[in-house]
């Protein structure tokens, strides 16, 4: 077992990591060239990780010093280890946060009802319950309810990227030269929909998805219809 382990939510087969957050984390990692566990757990544990402190995933244990919030992890590890930098140039912890800012408010809240239907049912039946009315209280509406809208949302989704899409027309990483804790951030959002769909949102001459796959095979994710990890 590695010294280094990421606490993550994970479908009942105990191999689809699907949370967004924990992904730039997995690929802040890769890009540290650091080793790791992948440690799942339902969402009743969460809040019993080391002794409780927690109340959402990521959470990162590096040999028994703890850090929580995907950019907060970011943050630690680029001060903790060297190697490939999370932000290379003068900018680029502004530019992270922006792409953060934007997946959260403008792709996230579409991908939540796109995939909502998927995730409930690659849950164990405790996460099901659980993330049954955490969205209830939410939408004030039931699973079934807001998956009747994923197909418009779907339709809708690939517009919103139109920013991220003029960005990746002029240069291949959204960090510019290479990737950094930018590409990260949007990665992990898009990976949530493909974790839980197995399928894109986008057809594959969109320079958003030529980007994508640029990262599935720079950071050697492990991508298969059946079987979607990190390793």
């Amino acid at each position: 077992m590695a010294g280094m382990a990421v606490y993550s939510l994970c479908a009942a087969d105990g191999l689809r990591h699907y949370s967004p957050h924990v992904w730039k984390v997995i690929l802040a990692l890769k890009h540290k060239g650091l080793d790791f566990d992948l440690r799942p757990v339902s969402f009743a544990d969460i809040r019993q990780i080391a002794g409780g402190g927690f109340s959402s995933v990521p959470v990162l244990d590096d040999h028994g010093r703890l850090e929580g919030d995907s950019f907060g992890i970011a943050l630690y590890l680029e001060q903790a280890y060297s190697g490939n930098s999370l932000f290379p140039h003068d900018g680029q912890n502004a530019l992270a946060r922006m792409v953060e800012y934007f997946c959260d408010t403008v792709l996230n809240p579409s991908l939540s009802v796109i995939v909502v239907r998927q995730m409930h049912d690659m849950m164990p039946p405790a996460d099901q319950k659980h993330f049954r009315a955490v969205r209830r209280k939410r939408f004030d509406a039931e699973i079934e309810e807001i998956a009747e809208c994923s197909t418009g949302e779907a339709k809708r989704f690939p517009k919103k990227l139109d920013p991220i899409r003029k960005i990746l027309r002029d240069q291949k990483w959204m960090a510019g030269n290479a990737p950094a804790f930018a590409d990260h951030i949007l990665f992990g959002s898009l990976q949530w929909h493909r974790i839980c769909t197995g399928a894109s949102l986008l057809p594959i001459e969109d320079p958003v998805e030529q980007w994508f796959q640029r990262c599935i095979k720079y950071y050697g994710i492990a991508l298969t219809v059946d079987r979607i990890d990190a390793s």
